[in-house]
C-alpha cells in the first residue's frame, strides 16, 4: 500500500506540471534533465555535454567535476568520483574551458589535492535540474547543493559531526592567486587558466563568502605545499582550505561570484546572492527557467516526450552565454577578449557559428528576439574592438571549423528585424572585410583561401587548404547572406551583382557525372580517386553524401543541376539506402562522427553532425514532403531521448537541440536569412509559442501520435495551406496552424 501511495503521489506531482484545461505543460523546468548527453567519451558522443547549473545564457555555469583538472570531459556519467564543483565556461569538450575554479567540501581538511578530496557518489543520490543540483558525497558524508544566478551561485553543504570540516577553494594551475580574508569569512582570488582565445591580461576574479565563521585556514602553493602562516599566494597553482568544527546536519552556505573585469566588479556581481538564502536563490532560478522554457508550451504528448523536448529547449537557451557584466551604475560593460580592454556595452561568447547558424540562431530570432538583440549588439562591439567577427568564440577567436557563417547569423537577425538599424553598416563592413582577409593567427576567422575563391570561384583541393569543398559551399551561402544585407542597406548595384554572382559559386564544385559535390583542382579538373564515402579531405567532418545538400539558398538550382525533381528525390533517397560504409583515410582513424552515423542505422545519413541535419526537409523542394515527414519522425523517435545517452552525436551549443525543437513544432529554417520555413510534421497534439508583444502561435494537431506521422492537410488561420513552406513574417504576427494527421503518406 505504501508503494502504491507513492506512485499515486508521483503521478499527481507530474500531472501538476500541466494545465488541466489546456493540457499544456506549465512547469517545464521540472521536465529537464541536465544529464542528457553526459554519457559520452572521446570515441563516441551521445551529446558531449555536462550538467550545467546555470540561468539561461548566464555568464557563469557550475558543474560537478568527475575528471581531472583541465580535462575537457569535466563530467562523465559513467564516472564514480566527484573531485569538486567547478565554475565553468566550457562550450565544448573539444574547445575546453577558461576562467574555471573549483570548490569542494571535505570532512578532512587535509584532503586538498584533487585525488585526496575526491568522493564516491551515485546517480541514485543525485538531482540534476537547470536551477538546482544535489548530490551526496559518500566519502565525506556531506550533502552538496547548488543554485545559480547569472554571475554568482549559492553552494549549500550539509556537514557531519567533525572537528576537521573544511571547504577547499582551488584556483587551478597555470597561473592563479588566492587570499583568505578571515575577518570577512571570505576567500578571494583569480584564475588565468584557459585554452586560448584570451589576451595576456586575462583574469577571472572570484570571491567566495561563507555564512559560518572561519576558525582557521591554510593557503597552498600547489596541493602538496602548505604555507605556514600565509594568508595569500600568487603563482602557478593557488589553493586554500578554510576550516571549522561542525555538528551533524549543520549547513554552510558558500556564496560565490566572479568577474572578468576586476575584483571590485566581482564584489558587485556578488550582490546577485548577497543577503539571500539558498532557497531564495533556488526559487528565483526555477522561476526564471520556467519563464524562458515556458515561451513554448506543448501538450498532448507522453511524459518522456515532454522530458526530451524541454531538455532540448534547455540546451538551446544556454549558449551563447553572456560575457558582459553590470557595473555599479547599472550599465552593461565587458572585458574584451579581442583587445584586452574594459569596454561599454553587451558581449556574448562561447559558440561556434558553423553549428549554430543553422537552427539555434533562427530559434532565438523567433522565440527570444530580445536576447538575440543583445547578441547582435555584442557582435557590433566585437567589430569595433578588432577587424574580424569570430566564427568560433571562447571567449575570443578560436581556431575551429570552416566557413564565414557570422554572415548568416548577422543577416538572419537583420532580415527578421532583430538588429537595431544603427548597427547594420558596422556589421556589414566587418563581414565584408572578412571575405577578403584571414585572421593572422586564427585561420577560422575571415576566409582561408579567399584569394582563390574570389578570383576563380572556388577553393582548390590541391593548394594545401583542407576542406576546400566545404569552404566553397559555405562561402557561397555566406555571400548570399551578405547580398541580403547589402539590399537592406541600399548598396550600389555593382556591389549587389558581385555578391549574387559569388553566391552561385557552389556550382563550381558540383560534379554532374556523380550528381555530388567533389574537390576541384586549381587547373579546373576534378580530383582523382573520388569516393563519396571518403570523410574529410575536401569536406568537414563528413563526405560528399552529406555536403552535396549544403546549398541552403538555392535548393531549386541544385535540383536543376541534378536533372530535375525525380533525380533530386532519388539522390536524397540514396543517402538512406546506401550502407553506412566509410573511408577514413584522410584522418587515419575512425572519428567519432563516423561511428555515430553507423550505429544510427540510417544508411549514410549522419544526423549526429550538422551538415546533414537540414537534408530531410529538402524533400519539400522535391514535391515529396511525406518522405521527409517519415524521416523526421524516425529521427525524433529513435535518435533523441531524455536519457544520459540522449543525443546521436555532439549536441554542439544548442544546434542539435534546436533542430529537435523546431521539428517538434512542425517547421524548420533550412535557409537562415530567408523569410521561409520548410514544413515538416508536428510532434505534439498542441503547442503554443509565446511570441513578442503578447502574440501567440498556436499549433494544433488533434489525434497526433507516433502512429500518425504524415500530414494529410493543413490550415493556417483557418485557410487551407497547400504549400510545403510558410513565411516567418506571417508566423511572427501570431496565428494558428491546424494540422490533420494520417497513418499513411499523402502526396
Amino acid at each position: 500500500m505504501k508503494r502504491i501511495a507513492l506512485i499515486i503521489l508521483a503521478a499527481v506531482l507530474v500531472a501538476g506540471c500541466c494545465n488541466e484545461k489546456t493540457g499544456l505543460v506549465t512547469e517545464p523546468a521540472d521536465y529537464v534533465s541536465t544529464l542528457v548527453g553526459s554519457l559520452s567519451e572521446h570515441s563516441f558522443s551521445t551529446g558531449n555535454t555536462y550538467p550545467a547549473i546555470a540561468l539561461p545564457w548566464g555568464m557563469n555555469f557550475w558543474t560537478p567535476v568527475t575528471g581531472l583538472m583541465g580535462d575537457g570531459w569535466a563530467y562523465r556519467y559513467d564516472a564514480h568520483m566527484i573531485r569538486g564543483f567547478e565554475q565553468t565556461h566550457q562550450p565544448s569538450p573539444w574547445i575546453n574551458d577558461y576562467g574555471q575554479f573549483a570548490i569542494m567540501p571535505v570532512r578532512d581538511a587535509q584532503a586538498v589535492d584533487q585525488e585526496a578530496r575526491a568522493s564516491w557518489f551515485t546517480h541514485n543520490s543525485e538531482v540534476a535540474k537547470p536551477y538546482y543540483y544535489q548530490v551526496y558525497l559518500a566519502d565525506h558524508d556531506i550533502n552538496a547543493e547548488i543554485a545559480p544566478t547569472d554571475r554568482a551561485a549559492s553552494l549549500l553543504f550539509t556537514f557531519p559531526e567533525s572537528e576537521t570540516s573544511g571547504i577547499v577553494v582551488d584556483a587551478y594551475n597555470e597561473g592563479s592567486y588566492i587570499k583568505v580574508l578571515p575577518e570577512e569569512n571570505a576567500v578571494i582570488g583569480y584564475t588565468t587558466k584557459n585554452c586560448g582565445g584570451v589576451p595576456e591580461n586575462f583574469r577571472n576574479w572570484f570571491v567566495v563568502k561563507f555564512d559560518k565563521p572561519i576558525e582557521s585556514y591554510t593557503v597552498y602553493a600547489g596541493p602538496e605545499k602548505a604555507l605556514t602562516g600565509a594568508a595569500e599566494f600568487e603563482g602557478d597553482h593557488a589553493l586554500a582550505v578554510v576550516k571549522f568544527k561542525t555538528v551533524r546536519g549543520e549547513k554552510v552556505n558558500a556564496q560565490a561570484a566572479s568577474s572578468f573585469i576586476s575584483l571590485e566588479q566581482a564584489w558587485t556581481n556578488f550582490k546577485e546572492v548577497e543577503g539571500k538564502s539558498f532557497a531564495q536563490v533556488k526559487d528565483a532560478a526555477k522561476a526564471r527557467w520556467n519563464e524562458i522554457l515556458g515561451r513554448i508550451q506543448v501538450g498532448g504528448g507522453s511524459e518522456d516526450q515532454y522530458r526530451t523536448f524541454y531538455s532540448c529547449l534547455y540546451r538551446s537557451t544556454l549558449f551563447p552565454r553572456k560575457f558582459y557584466e553590470i557595473d555599479e551604475a547599472g550599465n552593461p560593460v565587458h572585458y574584451s577578449p579581442y583587445n584586452g580592454q574594459v569596454c561599454d556595452g553587451y558581449l556574448y561568447t562561447d559558440t561556434g557559428f558553423w553549428d549554430t547558424f543553422r537552427a539555434l540562431f533562427p530559434l532565438l530570432n523567433l522565440v527570444y528576439p530580445d536576447v538575440n538583440t543583445e547578441i547582435q549588439l555584442g557582435l557590433a562591439n566585437i567589430a569595433r574592438e578588432n577587424e574580424f567577427l569570430p566564427e568560433w568564440s571562447s571567449p575570443g577567436h578560436r581556431g575551429c571549423m570552416v566557413g564565414n557563417n557570422s554572415a548568416s547569423v548577422v543577416a538572419d537577425a537583420i532580415m527578421k528585424g532583430i538588429t537595431p538599424e544603427s548597427e547594420w553598416q558596422t556589421l556589414y563592413d566587418c563581414i565584408v572585410y572578412g571575405t577578403e582577409h584571414v585572421h593572422p593567427t586564427v585561420s577560422s576567422s575571415g576566409r582561408l583561401g579567399h584569394e582563390y575563391y574570389n578570383t576563380i570561384g572556388y577553393v582548390p583541393c590541391n593548394v594545401g587548404i583542407h576542406e576546400s569543398v566545404a569552404r566553397t559551399l559555405e562561402y557561397a551561402y555566406n555571400d548570399w547572406c551578405i547580398l541580403q544585407i547589402a539590399k537592406k542597406l541600399g548598396r550600389p548595384q555593382e556591389e549587389l551583382d558581385k555578391w549574387e554572382a559569388r553566391s552561385n559559386n557552389w556550382k563550381n564544385v558540383f560534379d554532374p557525372s556523380h550528381n555530388l559535390m567533389r574537390g576541384r583542382n586549381l587547373d579546373g579538373t576534378f580530383e582523382d580517386n573520388f569516393s563519396p564515402y571518403r570523410w574529410g579531405g575536401a569536406f568537414t567532418e563528413g563526405n560528399a553524401w552529406h555536403y552535396t545538400w549544403s546549398v541552403f539558398h538555392d535548393v531549386d538550382g541544385l535540383k536543376e543541376e541534378m536533372g530535375g525533381a525525380e533525380t533530386f528525390t532519388a539522390m536524397l533517397d540514396s543517402v538512406f539506402v546506401v550502407p553506412p560504409i566509410y573511408d577514413d583515410s584522410y584522418y587515419g582513424f575512425r572519428i567519432h562522427e563516423i561511428t555515430e552515423m553507423q550505429v544510427a542505422n540510417m544508411g549514410n545519413y549522419a544526423h549526429g553532425n550538422q551538415p546533414a541535419q537540414h537534408m530531410i526537409y529538402l524533400y519539400d523542394w522535391a514535391g515529396a514532403p511525406a518522405k521527409g515527414q517519415k524521416w523526421i519522425r524516425e529521427v525524433m523517435d529513435r535518435l533523441y531521448s531524455a536519457r544520459p545517452d540522449g543525443y546521436c552525436g555532439d549536441e554542439d551549443n544548442g544546434q542539435t537541440s534546436a533542430w529537435y525543437v523546431f521539428s517538434a513544432l512542425g517547421f524548420y529554417p533550412v535557409c537562415p536569412a530567408s523569410d521561409e520555413y520548410a514544413l515538416g510534421t508536428p510532434y505534439f497534439q498542441k503547442a503554443v509559442v509565446h511570441l513578442a508583444d503578447g502574440k501567440e502561435l498556436v499549433i494544433n494537431a488533434a489525434g497526433n501520435s507516433q502512429a500518425t506521422p504524415y500530414v494529410a492537410g493543413m490550415k493556417f488561420n483557418g485557410k487551407a495551406h497547400a504549400s510545403s513552406f510558410i513565411n516567418h513574417s506571417a508566423i511572427v504576427k501570431g496565428g494558428k496552424f491546424d494540422f490533420t494527421m494520417s497513418e499513411q503518406p499523402v502526396e
